[in-house]
């Protein structure tokens, strides 16, 4: 908005909040549950072109996030509440005696209260050549657009600075395809959360990912490389050539505007507030990143929530409102690698004492920090694995003793059995969302008035809608809540079958059960519904491979499985033929450009390396599998929960860089697994080498190319929650790596649940990844042969379901406008719409039959 024009209701006292990020919004939304909007007039004031969005997931932007994806709020819920905003408006002049703040383009508001939520900017250490060309600090939107611009035409990307944001920033430039460097001037990576063993781990671990760190460097210049953009210079002589530099380096308090109107600040900056976040103006507050509450700036967006909801408190006159210090503890995953922190992770506490348990082999460290007397947890280290991380900070917030044995806490499960601290002993007042301030009570509250699923909760609350941290906790409480309500929490796939899908899969499996029907009637109620119709056929499919429009199956199909093809919003279908590993001959290419010109098909290659060819009618449908079948072609599967594509580089064949055949692996692996069907759908990719030109690290399956063999990567995916896969083994010849993929693949088809995505389906498993190793590598569950037995069978019994259903006179009945007629319904219009074909509007038949007389 431009206009600074606003209604002036004398009744009301006016409220201006300078900062539209995180906790600028937060502010604002507390205040209007608060019902402030009925007291207050509340003006916010941006100098981004956007209003608020999530920073916290900012590198999902390099992951196909949108600007709106990441939003957190829409003009359209600000005017529904009455707030006034203006997006590019720069405060450059705050008069404390008039109550008066001048914008960058001389416009003047007057306020009764002032919020300033005006955040932190990037440091950037001030050596020569920081402000050249190429360079860039992480923090918004635009600078990201800038990075990804400067990318296109870079080979390599270096970050100056180690910390949390350092190592987000260096996997943003490795997701962008930059070879990557770290330079942290520190001794170790992480020097704030981690000690010296985990911050060494940590290294070990991200340079196994194709990252190179270096640690105690300090750069002293950038000039002009010789073969590359920018030369860091270092201080002990060495230097660095690199295309493109990003600074995250730490944050600095955006105090400027308290400076220039006499506002107390700190010794090296930030905006001194007292517990209720008012400054030394009493009509003055700040909050978040800026201000300096007991000599701390507070840089993670939960105590910035906190300061919000203190304010909005304040300002409705709730004198119990306070901001008293936050947890500064922090779980997360950086380059793919499990970090967490909590509390006094250095052991610098009087009297503390450390139990520590070092994994070499499986690159895992957890370091637990006790109180003297043995009985409080006072801080924790965690590398490799953050499955402890949950019930150590409920320890550790909660002040819950400790058992007789503390060790146990961080020592891996013996014989499966999990010492984990149980929700139901968690105090009413423990804290579950802290990016919310969600307690367990507030939980039991929300389901005592009838939330009855997480998603009911998180609406009711904003439980597990921050960062997301804490969504496997928050389960086990609703779950919990539930069951001590007397409501069974109930695990059945639907009201037909009492079972879970991976009952149903053993029981398919153990009796031999082949068709719905049977399974309904020895198990089952009813006729079935459209939630365990289509998961019994995947399930049967899975385990027995028949083909899906059999007359026993083809019921349980849904649209796209049933026609074979992907119904567009128009009501025509998508045909995909399958191109594995990307490679195609030239006659081939001929045949689809001839095909989509002939029946006037719209084209589009997709990122999975194959060419979809729209707008297809259905009686076209077997026509053009027919001529596609007689070019080589087979059906690529694009309309199952099944294996999609295998996209590849051109690895070794090619590129300089390249060190493995990654086409050849990728056309091996997609004719191996090119028949199996699963939970959901399957994506995987093989890179050449640690450049990742195929984006292997988002994919079920990724696989990439090392002098040593392949390293396998499980369980990502670019769904609604785009998450980076677990690297699972390293340096793997060919036949051990088909077999993990094989046994991976079946024992998620075993276990997962219905609609499931392999990311998601791990996180579930007691233990994670190591747990899936577990099973896969050390075959612990001895269920190996039996998986690799089942893969052999899918894999033999392969059938192109075009070609059978192209010679099966029955099935094409499916595909006639009428069953017992070859003709068509000539009330069925279609007319050309972007080089495609769609059917006609009611308006547009009435015009063509008007032209035909």
């Amino acid at each position: 908005m431009t206009s600074f024009t606003h209604s002036n209701d004398g009744t009301k006292q006016h409220i201006i909040v300078v900062g539209n990020g995180m906790v600028g919004h937060h502010f604002v939304e507390q205040l209007i549950e608060l019902g402030g909007m009925d007291e207050y007039r509340v003006t916010v004031l941006g100098e981004e072109a956007n209003l608020a969005y999530d920073r916290v997931h900012l590198s999902d932007y390099f992951n196909g996030a949108s600007a709106a994806d990441l939003a957190l709020t829409t003009s359209q819920y600000y005017e529904n509440h009455g707030v006034a905003f203006h997006t590019r408006s720069k405060v450059v002049v705050l008069d404390r005696q008039a109550k008066m703040l001048t914008l960058e383009g001389g416009e003047q508001l007057a306020y009764d209260k002032l919020v300033l939520a005006t955040g932190s900017y990037p440091f950037v250490p001030p050596m020569p050549g920081h402000d050249r060309e190429n360079t860039f600090v992480y923090r918004t939107l635009e600078d990201l657009d800038a990075i990804k611009a400067c990318a296109q035409s870079a080979k390599t990307g270096t970050v100056v600075g180690g910390g949390l944001l350092g190592l987000e920033a260096a996997n943003a430039l490795k997701n962008l395809g930059l070879e990557t460097s770290v330079v942290e001037f520190a001794p170790r990576l992480m020097p704030v959360q981690l000690d010296e063993t985990g911050g060494a781990l940590l290294r070990e671990m991200i340079e196994g990912l194709g990252v190179r760190v270096l640690t105690s460097t300090a750069t002293n210049e950038i000039v002009d490389g010789e073969s590359a953009n920018h030369r860091m210079n270092f201080a002990d002589g060495s230097h660095l050539e690199t295309d493109l530099i990003l600074f995250s380096a730490g944050i600095r308090p955006r105090d400027e505007l308290a400076r220039q109107a006499k506002l107390e600040v700190g010794e090296r900056g930030g905006i001194v507030i007292n517990n209720q976040c008012i400054t030394s103006d009493d009509n003055v507050y700040a909050i978040g990143e800026c201000a300096l509450w007991d000599g701390r700036i507070f840089g993670l967006v939960a105590p910035g929530y906190m300061m919000a909801k203190t304010v909005a408190g304040n300002l409705m006159c709730n004198a119990a409102a306070a901001f008293t210090g936050a947890d500064m503890s922090t779980k997360l995953k950086l380059l793919g690698c499990d970090v967490g922190s909590i509390g006094d992770a250095h052991a610098a506490s009087q009297g503390a004492r450390c139990f520590v348990y070092q994994d070499q082999i499986n690159q895992e460290y957890r370091k637990l920090v006790v109180s003297e007397d043995g009985k409080k947890v006072i801080g924790a280290v965690l590398v490799g694995d953050n499955s402890y991380y949950d019930t150590l900070i409920q320890y550790y917030l909660n002040g819950i003793d400790l058992p007789a044995q503390p060790q146990a806490l961080i020592l891996p499960a013996s014989n499966g059995e999990s010492v984990g601290l149980g929700v139901e002993a968690l105090p009413a007042t423990a804290s579950i969302c802290s990016c919310h301030n969600v307690t367990k009570q507030s939980i039991a509250d929300a389901v005592a008035a009838g939330a009855m699923s997480v998603g009911d909760i998180k609406s009711a609350t904003k439980a597990a809608t921050g960062c997301g941290g804490c969504a496997a906790l928050l389960k086990k409480v609703v779950d919990n809540e539930l069951t001590a309500l007397g409501i069974e929490v109930s695990t059945d796939i639907c009201e037909h079958f009492p079972h879970t899908r991976q009952d149903l899969y053993t029981i398919v499996k153990v009796e031999g059960i082949r068709t719905y029907s049977e399974l309904l009637h020895k198990h089952g109620k009813g006729h079935g519904c459209e939630i365990c119709k289509p998961a019994v056929g995947s399930i049967l499919a899975s385990v027995w491979n028949d083909y899906v429009l059999a007359k026993e199956h083809i019921g349980l199909q849904d649209t796209n499985d049933r026609f074979l093809a992907n119904m567009q919003k128009d009501g025509t279908y998508s045909v995909v033929p399958r191109i594995p590993g990307g490679e195609i001959t030239p006659d081939k290419l001929i045949v689809i450009g001839q095909v989509a010109k002939d029946y006037n098909l719209y084209t589009k290659i997709t990122g999975g390396q194959r060419i979809d060819l729209f707008g297809a009618t259905l009686p076209q449908l077997p026509e053009i599998w027919k001529r596609l079948i007689d070019a080589g072609f087979e059906t690529g599967q694009a309309y199952g929960k099944s294996v999609r594509t295998v996209k590849s580089c051109v690895g070794s064949t090619w590129c300089r860089y390249g060190v493995n055949d990654s086409v050849g692996m990728a056309i091996k692996i997609e004719n191996r697994y090119k028949g199996l069907r699963s939970p959901h759908k399957l994506k995987f990719a093989v890179s050449g080498c640690t450049r990742e030109c195929a984006e292997a690290q988002s994919k079920d399956i990724g696989v990439i190319a090392t002098e040593g063999g392949w390293n396998l990567y499980v369980c990502g995916n670019g769904g609604m929650k785009p998450r980076h896969a677990d690297l699972f083994a390293t340096d793997l010849d060919d036949e051990t790596l088909i077999k993990y993929i094989d046994r991976v693949l079946m024992f998620y088809v075993k276990t997962a649940d219905r609609l499931q995505r392999t990311s998601v389906w791990m996180d579930s498993l007691e233990g994670g990844l190591e747990y899936l190793k577990e099973v896969v590598i050390s075959d612990s569950l001895a269920i190996c042969e039996e998986l690799e037995e089942q893969m052999d069978h899918v894999v033999g019994t392969f059938q192109c379901e075009w070609k059978t259903t192209v010679n099966d006179e029955k099935a094409l009945k499916t595909f006639r406008q009428f069953v017992n007629h070859d003709g068509q319904d000539e009330n069925v219009v279609f007319v050309e719409e972007r080089n495609q074909i769609r059917p006609a509007t009611y308006e547009e038949k009435v015009t063509l039959i008007a032209k035909a007389g």
